[in-house]
């Protein structure tokens, strides 16, 4: 598979295991006031470097992720971001002088932006689901360097599609050539599953109108559809003379055969479910009911401005929302991010953002649960300064109701949480950093140890307050006090209970600050002992 190289690649390509893990501090919760509808309010809006951001969701979220959606900048040389040629932001400029080192003084603006790309699409593919979608809008200035990275991390055989979104309708004559599309590149998670990643999309006013009853049949609508097929796996009954009941004979043409054996069009024919037109002399075409299952019609790699938007129709918008003011330069279509989560999400799925922008996402979720009931979550992860004043804010205004007179739309319900990407959880000497809490260490343990949270245990329970959980085959201990050195020793191990399980564990891992007990020992009774912090794993 080719693969793309650029000037600091080498340095992150496994940065994204380098990035400090922090805990998210919770500033306040939003709810819906009461006259709004019941919608999901377990959601949440995260203020902070989405890179920290995302690494701090992998202990409650790895492998959850049923959607993700992101809208990264293009890349153009003209937008103000914090990625641009300049790099002025300085949490950037350091981020380039400490991960890519003196290289990242002379990094084109393409270099630059893939190495901010990389280690963020490592994190978003772990958060995925094996069942799960990426959506990435991009242009023409990274989508073929985006689409190598991709294919890199999620693998080119995973690919699913590359979306064109018709953004604008009226021709820009100030260029040399009128750009009227953006890419939506999509991708799966794993295609080793038995079922399409993609659903199918609801049926239009105009598919609809296909279906028809010129003939009065008691099922219902149908249309018409082919009644042969390609004839290269057929099998000999799939050859004959068809015979209408007006006794007219129908034959095959070259390369194609009947879509039923003789024995089958019979009965279809007989329970008038083959259609020869009004007169009985056209050529047989098989009923395709509307009620007789769930209709939708397969995506197509077109989304036309009618249907999903545009960059003036997502402008108006935001410009309702906001009162008539112009908050927010580059949103994305609610209309394009519904129709995407249409197509890769069910009615409790967590849909992710971590480029979240204007907020467009949370929207297009609380309004599609508005539409069907459902109880998506979303998560979004905003670094720059405005995510309370217009992230979060829009999305308080999508809650509770926006705009005036002929312009009011109802406010959709739900809640969220408000958090910021707070405390490393270890130091630069790489001790532990104990203000964190009791709490958060035992979480953060339990994760590294790969303990399911249904297997977690609390301080409660009746072997030891230290006891973290238990796996398939091992009991894990963590024997931590912030005010005291632990040791590990005979006095420690008999103090635990370990008649209050099921079965004896085949296997002990004892987190403690020293150990007093020989190899031998440890060996012979199959206990693991792990030095805190020194054994505590870096994620």
């Amino acid at each position: 598979m080719p693969t793309l190289h650029w000037v600091g690649k080498d340095k992150v390509v496994n940065h994204h295991h380098d990035v400090p893990f922090r805990l998210l501090d919770k500033q306040y919760s939003f709810s819906a006031k009461e006259s709004t509808p019941t919608n999901s309010t377990n959601n949440r809006i995260i203020h902070g470097d989405n890179l920290e951001a995302l690494k701090s969701l992998l202990p409650a979220f790895e492998g959850k992720v049923n959607c993700i959606y992101i809208d990264p900048p293009y890349n153009t040389g003209e937008e103000n971001w914090i990625y641009n040629d300049a790099v002025n932001d300085p949490k950037i400029k350091k981020w380039l002088g400490q991960v890519v080192g003196k290289e990242g003084e002379d990094l084109s603006r393409h270099d630059k932006w893939l190495c901010m790309m990389y280690p963020r699409l490592k994190l978003l593919h772990r958060l995925l689901a094996d069942d799960g979608v990426i959506f990435i809008s991009i242009d023409d200035n990274e989508q073929a360097t985006l689409k190598l990275i991709v294919d890199e991390i999620f693998g080119s055989g995973n690919f699913l599609a590359n979306f064109i979104w018709e953004k604008r309708t009226n021709r820009e004559n100030r260029k040399m050539v009128s750009v009227r599309h953006d890419y939506v590149l999509a991708y799966c998670k794993s295609s080793n599953l038995d079922f399409n990643v993609l659903k199918q999309v609801p049926m239009t006013e105009k598919a609809l109108a296909n279906y028809k009853n010129p003939d009065g049949d008691v099922r219902g609508l149908w249309k018409s559809d082919p009644a042969t097929a390609q004839a290269g796996h057929a099998t000999q009954s799939q050859f004959y003379t068809l015979i209408a009941p007006n006794g007219k004979r129908h034959e095959l043409v070259s390369g194609r055969c009947w879509l039923y054996t003789e024995e089958v069009m019979r009965r279809e024919i007989s329970e008038g479910k083959i259609w020869f037109g009004k007169d009985g002399n056209g050529v047989p075409r098989v009923k395709t009911y509307l009620n007789e299952k769930e209709r939708g019609l397969t995506p197509e790699t077109i989304f036309f401005a009618s249907d999903a938007g545009t960059n003036e129709s997502a402008k108006a918008e935001i410009k309702n929302i906001f009162n008539g003011l112009s908050a927010f330069q580059t949103p994305k279509s609610v209309l394009l991010v519904e129709m995407l989560l249409q197509l890769a999400t069910s009615k409790n799925s967590i849909i992710l953002d971590s480029f979240s922008g204007s907020g467009t996402t949370a929207h297009a979720v609380l309004k599609l649960n508005a539409k069907d009931g459902g109880n998506r979550r979303f998560i979004l992860c905003e670094m720059m300064d405005y995510t309370e004043t217009i992230t979060a804010e829009r999305v308080r205004r999508v809650i509770n109701g926006y705009g005036e007179g002929n312009k009011a739309v109802a406010g959709t319900g739900g809640g969220f949480d408000y958090y910021t990407v707070g405390a490393a959880f270890f130091k630069e000497d790489k001790n532990l950093n104990e203000e964190v809490g009791a709490d958060a260490i035992r979480d953060y343990v339990a994760y590294t140890e790969s303990i399911p949270p249904s297997q977690q245990f609390g301080k409660d329970n009746p072997i030891t307050p230290y006891a973290l959980g238990a796996t398939e085959t091992a009991l894990l201990v963590f024997y931590y006090e912030r005010d005291r050195i632990t040791t590990l020793d005979l006095d420690f191990l008999a103090a635990l209970n370990i008649k209050s399980l099921p079965s004896r564990p085949e296997q002990f891992v004892i987190y403690a600050d020293k150990c007093a007990l020989d190899k031998d020992f440890l060996y012979k009774h199959s206990i693991t002992f792990k030095r805190i912090p020194r054994d505590i794993t870096r994620f």
